[in-house]
C-alpha cells in the first residue's frame, strides 16, 4: 500500500468514526430525552438567542425553513416551544422556549458541537486553520446536491 492509499484509508476510517459517533449520540439523545439532534439543536439555539423568527432559526441551525418548521411543530406538540405572531406583521411568527423547553435544555447533555468547540479552542491557530481548510474540502465533496444530479 503506497502513501496515498494509506492516507485515503485513514481519512475514510476517520469519517466513518465521526459518522458513528454522531449516530450513537443521536440515538442516545432520542432514547433518553425523546429528541432528535436537529430538535435539540433548535432548542439550544432558542435557549441562547431568545425569541427568534423561523427564518433566523433555520439559518442559525443550517437547515431549511421547511425542515425547521416541521421541527417547530414537533417541539410545540411536546410543549417545549410556543409560536407567537407579530403584532406588526402577522406573517412573522416568533418562536420562544417554554418553561418545559428550558427545563429540557438544563437536563440534556451538551451538543456534540459544543464539546468540539471546547476542544478546538485549545488548538493552535495553525491547527485550527489546517482543520478548517481540510473539513471545508470534505464538506464541499460531500454536498448532496452534487450527488443527486
Amino acid at each position: 500500500m503506497n502513501d496515498s492509499e494509506k492516507y485515503e484509508a485513514n481519512i475514510l476510517r476517520s469519517l466513518r468514526r465521526i459518522t458513528r459517533a454522531v449516530d450513537i449520540y443521536s440515538r442516545k439523545l432520542n432514547e433518553r430525552y425523546g429528541l432528535t439532534t436537529p430538535q435539540y439543536l433548535c432548542l439550544d439555539i432558542l435557549a441562547n438567542s431568545g425569541t427568534i423568527i423561523l427564518k433566523d432559526l433555520a439559518k442559525a441551525a443550517s437547515l431549511s425553513e421547511s425542515t425547521v418548521n416541521g421541527i417547530a411543530d414537533r417541539l410545540e406538540n411536546k410543549g417545549f416551544v410556543e409560536r407567537k405572531r407579530s403584532g406588526d406583521d402577522r406573517r412573522k411568527v416568533f418562536l420562544d422556549l417554554t418553561a418545559s423547553g428550558r427545563d429540557m435544555i438544563r437536563k440534556t447533555p451538551p451538543l456534540l458541537q459544543n464539546k468540539l468547540s471546547v476542544f478546538i479552542s485549545t488548538m493552535s491557530k495553525e491547527e485550527q486553520q489546517c482543520m478548517t481548510e481540510a473539513l471545508k474540502q470534505v464538506a464541499n465533496l460531500l454536498e448532496l446536491e452534487q450527488w443527486m444530479q
